[in-house]
């Protein structure tokens, strides 16, 4: 199929996805590795400090993150309607798992604080951490039916084929390992920031181990891609090689900083790392939305409605990007969370609120009122009784 030449308009709503696409896997993909690693701390003993650990990094910007699949889901929608539509019916399957699963995951983590039987808390604590590998990887399975070409124009339905592919299985994978290692390097940070010395090997042996992992499935990909998308190889090995490179250099800086003890830019080589393999892809895939089946210049909406989205764009850019900003600045300042002063604070409101016990052996004041007015009550009753009877 001839690509064409999108217009300026198309390009700029497509960069756009492909930067909120981006976001969401720093920032939500970080939350999801935050999930898997309390999936696999342990027994409730021997993993309760680093599940603190997880809860105290994430409970402050969890539910915000969720704005960047919004996003993008909004500009896949309105800017490339028929790319939308196709992907919503091909691949129902797995966008429908990965909603279940960010569902239910905030559902675990929004209760297992609130439950108080131990059986609850352990039902809403695996519900959070299976969910947080259900998630990203079916939302991987659905990228790499994307890059693969799977997904026919106009589609014809469900289609299983599309999503179990090995290269799209194997995009999956990725998905989950690239989030617990983006998920421990985050954590190392707010370990080291806190003051919680033992937690920072522990998560960084987690992110060396699954830094290595991903940086193997991101090879296989690579070599499969090579029969089961040879127009996204050729880029990817051509056009698109520096980010990739960039990629390689950033995850390979990331764990070595973790080695040496090192703070000192881990997150960002730890986000470069995954933001460079996304643009990457994104470069590799142009001019087309679908390779080669449909074209960016092909899928665009028409241009009032382009201009549009970019308007939004632009808002947001002024106005959401700052309130994140100050948001994740807020919480690596230790501004959201909570001290022992503010926990000081909580009971003796509590306290207050609460109504006084009575002492041993004596009745409530309330009580004692109501059966003096009784008394008093039934005192009137008799003597007007009595009025009544005696001789006029």
């Amino acid at each position: 199929m001839a690509a064409g030449t999108p217009s300026w308009e198309a390009i700029t709503v497509a960069i756009a996805l492909v930067a909120a696409m981006a976001a969401y896997a720093l920032f939500a993909g970080a939350d999801f590795g935050g999930g898997i690693w309390d999936l696999l701390a342990g027994s409730s003993a021997r993993g309760q400090r680093a599940r603190d650990a997880i809860d105290a990094s994430v409970t402050p910007v969890w539910e915000g993150n969720q704005v960047w699949i919004v996003l993008g889901l909004v500009l896949l929608w309105t800017g490339f309607p028929s790319a939308f539509a196709a992907i919503s019916i091909t691949l129902f399957v797995p966008l429908a798992a990965s909603a279940l699963g960010i569902v239910l995951r905030g559902v675990g983590f929004a209760f297992r604080h609130e439950a108080v039987r131990p059986a609850s808390k352990r039902l809403t604590g695996a519900l959070f951490a299976s969910s947080s590998l259900l998630a990203p990887f079916f939302l991987g399975t659905a990228v790499g039916a994307v890059t693969t070409g799977g997904i026919p124009v106009p589609s014809p339905g469900l289609s299983t084929a599309a999503w179990t592919t090995p290269t799209a299985l194997v995009t999956g994978a990725l998905f989950v390992a690239a989030c617990a290692f983006i998920g421990a390097v985050y954590l190392v940070g707010d370990a080291s920031r806190r003051g919680h010395d033992d937690l920072v090997p522990y998560f960084g042996r987690r992110a060396t181990i699954t830094g290595a992992a991903a940086g193997i499935l991101a090879a296989v990909n690579l070599a499969r891609l090579r029969g089961s998308a040879p127009y996204v190889f050729g880029r990817l090995t051509g056009v698109a090689l520096p980010l990739v490179v960039i990629s390689v250099l950033a995850g390979g800086a990331a764990v070595t900083l973790i080695l040496l003890r090192r703070q000192w830019l881990l997150r960002v080589s730890g986000a470069l790392s995954v933001a460079a393999v996304l643009a990457a892809w994104g470069l590799a895939q142009y001019p087309y939305l679908f390779p080669t089946n449909l074209s960016v210049a092909a899928a665009a909406a028409p241009s009032a409605s382009l201009l549009a989205e970019i308007v939004v764009i632009g808002m947001a850019a002024v106005l959401v990007v700052p309130s994140f900003a100050f948001l994740y600045w807020l919480q690596q300042h230790g501004r959201l969370e909570h001290d022992s002063a503010s926990v000081q604070l909580r009971h003796a409101a509590r306290v207050q609120d609460r109504p006084a016990e009575p002492a041993a052996g004596a009745r409530p004041p309330r009580l004692l009122s109501a059966v003096i007015v009784v008394i008093a009550v039934i005192s009137a009753v008799r003597e007007r009784r009595g009025r009544h009877r005696a001789p006029g």
